[in-house]
């Protein structure tokens, strides 16, 4: 039976605010400052009647000077375990080769590490140990640790810079009794009480809308959604999304503000706006590029196409290029599969890409100066695709005429299609004046800030295929994961 965990401890500082406080120590000197600090023990040398340790809180790492003479059960202490949380109190001092410590005059265990704890010079080296073990990872990886301080950093300046431009922030339901929003497969879930199949929410999208119908005229949300697809170094099933709206703004004023916020993001997280991206280097300094789709395939796929192509030149072209077309794809779907095949895996940015036509964007407004298209944007940045947003479709009649066609979709085979949504539609009955939208994948921005290729690595508990349950009873990570 292991000694009994204490119900509280008495911190009085972290190992940052030491080291910043006399960072001007002398060699062999000591202070007459008495810390009290609490973490885990990561690393323990001993030397006769000295003992060394190096104790890791959230802010960082200090060393422990212990001494036989004065050490209390100096024995117990040399006898600790990595991974043992300590409460240790003591002088702030220097050793004579200048390593800032705090001596052990009094320590206390916390908890023991019952399981054995990586030390600070191996680490973890599989990876689906440290996605499972998020909580030894972040001991262990400092890199993992950097990252979800940034994560937290990049929110926060995201926050701050939206409420300094006067949005507001909301909270909208994550359990929808329609699917909707965006193109995506739901999770579908049933609520017992109502007896009736809900949805978690694969966007806030509808809802948001909702809000600046009510008069609520710049909002935004940030938080998850979920959609049932694969995983992938860029996918997870659940996300985190920035979704905001702005009313009596267009699609241009929409880019505007995505690049402007990246930019402060980058500007007040990094330091600065060059980012080096898996070898490469993107500049995230405003303005970027602004290209419609058919420019960008006529770039890099040496083809012009159009809504006016021939449908059975789209088909021949798609081919061409190895795309899957089904039945019901018209023209604008062919031109959007014959964009992701050829040239959104060559684009690096930052760039918009602009005018998607309207058969693929069922909540957006059409263009006002090109019939059958939409003032939609993508941002692609360091091959990445950042974010979707547009000029919000306001008319009613439309909507539902949009929503009907994709109610086909689906009846044709497309998971992914929306329905109609009749209560939405009747939120616009009420009157939506000109809003523009804009959702941001936040993973995505972090995993861009802050050079990370795989989502894993910025989503503190990613999902994975279950465990396998030895006869033990113990887990073990299954062979194919």
């Amino acid at each position: 039976m292991t000694e009994p965990v204490p119900y509280r401890a008495d911190v009085t500082a972290t190992t940052a605010e030491i080291i910043r406080d006399h960072a001007e120590l002398e060699d062999g000197a000591e202070t007459d400052v008495v810390v009290s600090i609490a973490g885990r023990l990561m690393l323990r040398r001993d030397q006769g009647k000295l003992a060394f340790g190096v104790l890791q809180d959230s802010t960082g790492r200090i060393q422990l000077f212990a001494m036989a003479k004065s050490t209390p059960d100096f024995d117990g202490f040399t006898g600790l375990s990595i991974g043992d949380w300590v409460l240790v109190k003591g002088i702030v001092m220097n050793t004579k080769r200048g390593e800032l410590s705090v001596r052990v005059d009094e320590w206390t265990v916390l908890a023991h590490a019952q399981r054995s704890f990586p030390d600070k010079w191996h680490g973890i080296s599989d990876p689906d140990i440290r996605y499972r073990q998020r909580y030894v990872d972040l001991w262990v990886t400092e890199e993992a640790r950097t990252a979800f301080r940034q994560r937290s950093a990049i929110v926060a300046s995201i926050r701050r810079w939206l409420g300094e431009r006067d949005f507001i922030e909301v909270e909208t339901p994550m359990l929808h009794p329609i699917p909707g929003g965006a193109l995506a497969k739901p999770f579908v879930t049933h609520h017992n009480a109502l007896d009736t199949e809900l949805y978690l929410r694969i966007a806030p999208e509808l809802y948001l809308k909702r809000l600046v119908v009510g008069g609520m005229e710049r909002v935004f949300e940030i938080g998850r959604v979920f959609r049932n697809e694969g995983m992938s170094t860029r996918h997870n099933p659940e996300f985190t999304m920035l979704e905001l709206y702005w009313a009596y703004a267009d699609h241009a004023d929409m880019m505007v503000l995505t690049e402007e916020l990246v930019e402060a993001a980058a500007l007040d997280v990094i330091g600065s706006t060059t980012i080096d991206y898996d070898g490469r280097e993107a500049d995230l300094s405003t303005p970027w590029r602004r290209a419609t789709m058919e420019e960008l395939i006529l770039e890099h796929a040496g083809v012009e196409v159009s809504l006016g192509t021939p449908m059975d030149e789209l088909r021949a072209l798609c081919d061409k290029f190895g795309v899957e077309v089904k039945d019901h794809y018209g023209p604008g779907k062919l031109i959007l599969e014959i964009y992701e095949k050829t040239t959104e895996s060559e684009l690096w940015g930052p760039i918009f890409v602009t005018d998607y036509p309207v058969e693929v964007s069922p909540l957006s407004r059409e263009h006002r100066d090109r019939p059958g298209y939409t003032e939609r944007f993508e941002a692609i940045v360091a091959g990445r695709e950042l974010c979707n947003g547009f000029s919000e479709l306001t008319d009613p009649a439309v909507q539902r005429q949009r929503f009907e066609a994709q109610e086909a979709e689906g009846a044709a085979g497309d998971d992914e299609a929306m329905v109609v949504d009749d209560d939405y539609i009747r939120a616009l009955e009420y009157g939506l004046p000109g809003t523009a939208g804009l959702g941001i994948g936040i993973d995505r921005l972090i995993m861009i800030l802050t050079g990370t290729t795989t989502i894993r690595d910025v989503v503190l508990f990613p999902t994975l295929r279950p465990e396998q349950v030895a006869a033990t009873g113990d887990v073990e990570a299954p062979a194919d994961d």
